[in-house]
């Protein structure tokens, strides 16, 4: 994710770092050498004219325009969708804690239930980047716990069940009403509705019918694009080729890492950064030390 502080209009124009040129320059060097061909030929193709000006493209334009419209939205409803879910995740770990804090007696035990929990989220974080956390398990659980987790399909869940178990038969023996076991067990079952929220978003992405088209579709229209407009720009016809063509490939570029909100992705979700603020969150409720904060791995960039 990209996290930056808010710019005046004029560095806005030149900002670097953070914009989805850097990763679209290999396409507007080939729009370039396209137009330029377009304009050395005076719009031939094998020695045939192409017979095309403006009126088409106006109205494809506008077509293609909607479409890229559609493809953004879909795409930022999953992104919006998935920030939601990590928010309430946040919410339900602070909620659960204090509740822990509260209701069951023994310190113990709630310090164990607090790194259940952080556990929880660690994990639910790896397996929807398909990472190994087999080192942040051992860091929170202990190897034996992490040994028990390794061979487990769907590891976010057995922690989560793990949790129900200790808040409803705490070790020390002490009884835990059926008023707060059901308190406990809305907040668990909170923790379950995300983890699902999350694996929907994951497992289920765009039709991949609908990134090939628009694909299609934007690489067409600016390829064909110079040689509608090499007849009445000429030796511009490059410079407005190459404009149009970023603000195409951007939007159909910036679409597809928005799409995959749980990639590594500039534009995806800061996982790493909000998996620790969430363990930050709970061990400051208990009272214990704080890890550091995740720093930007490259400038304004948060995993």
């Amino acid at each position: 994710m990209i996290v930056r502080p808010r710019e005046n209009w004029f560095r806005l124009l030149f900002i670097w770092n953070g914009s989805v040129l850097q990763s679209i320059i290999p396409q507007l060097i080939f729009m370039a050498v396209v137009s330029s061909l377009a304009v050395f030929t005076h719009g031939r193709v094998f020695g045939e004219k192409i017979p095309l000006n403006t009126a088409p493209f106006t109205l494809f334009g506008v077509a293609l325009a909607i479409f890229l419209a559609f493809r953004n939205n879909a795409s930022y409803e999953r992104f919006n969708e998935a920030r939601h879910l990590w928010g309430s995740l946040l919410n339900a770990a602070r909620a659960l804690t204090s509740q822990a804090l509260c209701y069951i007696p023994e310190r113990r035990d709630t310090l164990r239930m607090a790194q259940q929990l952080i556990g929880f989220v660690y994990a639910l974080k790896h397996e929807l980047r398909g990472t190994d956390p087999t080192q942040d398990f051992v860091r929170l659980l202990g190897n034996e716990q992490a040994e028990r987790l390794h061979d487990r399909a769907y590891k976010p869940i057995a922690i989560l069940n793990e949790i129900r178990r200790e808040l409803a038969s705490p070790p020390n023996g002490s009884h835990t009403s059926d008023t707060k076991l059901w308190m406990f067990d809305a907040q668990v079952n909170e923790l379950g509705r995300i983890v699902g929220g999350c694996e929907r978003i994951a497992s289920t992405p765009i039709p991949f019918a609908y990134n090939v088209l628009l694909h299609r579709t934007v690489y067409a229209y600016c390829v064909l694009l110079p040689f509608g407009l090499v007849d009445s720009t000429e030796f511009f016809t490059p410079l407005l080729c190459v404009f149009i063509s970023y603000t195409l490939i951007a939007l159909e570029a910036i679409a597809s890492e928005v799409a995959e909100p749980f990639s590594t992705a500039p534009n995806a979700l800061a996982l790493d950064a909000m998996t620790r603020n969430i363990e930050r969150t709970v061990l400051e409720l208990c009272g214990r030390p704080l890890p550091e904060p995740v720093k930007p791995v490259r400038a304004y960039q948060l995993t």
